[in-house]
């Protein structure tokens, strides 16, 4: 797979990421290359994950037809109480502690789509879709939806790479009754201005956070700007750059995955900083879903986190 990315930013720290091929028929070197990302930044590429490329080309110009709409057309699929649809420059701040303004990037959220009759479509998280119109935007809904759900599949394959890293049975995690049999997931469509960023001064393109679901899926065009903190708790905070690479995942960890692992994996602090470009790019967060009957279990010392004291202790 042939890489595309711009030139690397002067004076700045490159981390080089592990390779997992999904393709691969050598489940153990993937499972021993992913342990090894996962335990040393919490951060790896996946390739040949069964995405085809041109499909994936086919997301990032509908993402950039929406974002070059008019302000007043997208302000009406303004996000709503299901976080569903539109939000937009400094709408969300990722590092109130340290940020003056927040995050220089609009965005658009897409979630499972559940009808409003659902039994489920009450609950957080679950409801019917935004969509711009396909008068607007025609083909824009289905195209969203596809990748939406191809995206989810690709979750699931490297969970069970995960799952074996942690000496779990493979589908542990993506069986039907399972975590993530039934995901919640939120895709979402981010558009960073062409500004430059100045951390010193709290202006940043994302403000440094943790991601709180199981893993993150991200794809982004070939503007650097990903940076990683591979030692959250460190006073000193050291910033690596993380290389793009076209028609590949980049997948990191979340704060779920380490609290159940018992922190033998830990979730990473990362942010984007802005190099006076503008730059595209597509995280799929993929959440547990955990039953009514489970959660009390998973969130206070379940048979979950006793199996993996009992292999990590």
């Amino acid at each position: 797979m042939a890489e595309s990315r711009e030139e690397v930013p002067e004076s700045s720290k490159i981390s080089l990421l592990n390779y997992i091929d999904l393709s691969s028929r050598d489940v153990q070197s993937s499972v021993s290359l992913l342990k090894q990302a996962c335990l040393d930044s919490g951060f790896f590429y996946v390739i040949n994950h069964g995405i085809d490329e041109e499909f994936m080309d086919d997301v990032f110009s509908q993402s950039k037809k929406f974002f070059s709409l008019p302000l007043e057309e997208k302000m009406k699929l303004l996000r709503n109480e299901k976080t569903r649809g539109y939000t937009p420059l400094f709408d969300e701040i990722s590092d109130p502690d340290n940020q003056k303004i927040g995050d220089y990037r609009e965005g658009y959220y897409i979630g499972i789509e559940v009808p409003e009759d659902h039994p489920d479509a009450h609950k957080p998280f679950y409801g019917p879709n935004m969509w711009p119109s396909a008068d607007i935007l025609p083909g824009w809904k289905e195209t969203m939806e596809k990748y939406h759900e191809k995206a989810l599949e690709v979750g699931k394959k490297v969970s069970r790479l995960i799952a074996l890293a942690l000496g779990l049975e493979f589908n542990f995690f993506d069986q039907p009754a399972g975590m993530l049999g039934e995901p919640i997931a939120n895709l979402r469509l981010l558009h960073y201005e062409g500004l430059a960023s100045e951390p010193a001064k709290g202006i940043i393109g994302a403000g440094a956070h943790s991601d709180y679901g199981f893993i993150t899926l991200l794809v982004t065009d070939n503007k650097y700007g990903l940076q990683i903190c591979k030692d959250k708790d460190a006073k000193r905070q050291i910033w690596e750059y993380i290389p793009p690479l076209k028609g590949a995942f980049i997948v990191n960890l979340g704060d779920m995955l380490e609290r159940l692992s018992n922190s033998y994996f830990r979730s990473t602090l990362h942010r984007v900083l802005g190099n006076g470009q503008e730059r595209y790019s597509v995280p799929s967060n993929q959440i547990p879903r955990l039953p009514s009957s489970e959660v009390q279990r998973y969130s206070s010392g379940s048979e979950f986190i006793q199996m993996i004291e009992q292999n990590f202790p």
